[in-house]
């Protein structure tokens, strides 16, 4: 992930890391941003989610919005298994 500069001594992050790394911050940022919107605007928060575990979904949600939370979710789910494979066989391809 690191690759050093031989002439200058500097290391480097590779496009990998800072794709990571801008990924986690989004999560942060988005997790931050609901939980305030939700106690200034002393609305009630809804959760629902999707855990992969190999080719096993767990679902879970929590609320009064919690069924659309999941079907948002599972539909998310199925259509990046459905890319991932179909992305997987084509650089097989290659």
């Amino acid at each position: 992930m690191l690759n050093k500069n031989e002439e200058e001594d500097t290391v480097v992050l590779g496009k990998g890391s800072v794709l990571l790394l801008v990924g986690l911050a989004l999560v942060f940022i988005g997790v931050a941003v609901i939980v305030v919107a939700t106690v200034l605007l002393g609305g009630s928060g809804s959760v629902g989610g999707v855990i992969l575990i190999g080719p096993i979904p767990i679902v879970f949600g929590a609320g009064p919005e919690a069924a659309w939370l999941i079907a948002v979710g599972a539909v998310i789910t199925i259509i990046s298994l459905v890319l991932f494979i179909s992305l997987n066989r084509r650089v097989r391809r290659i």
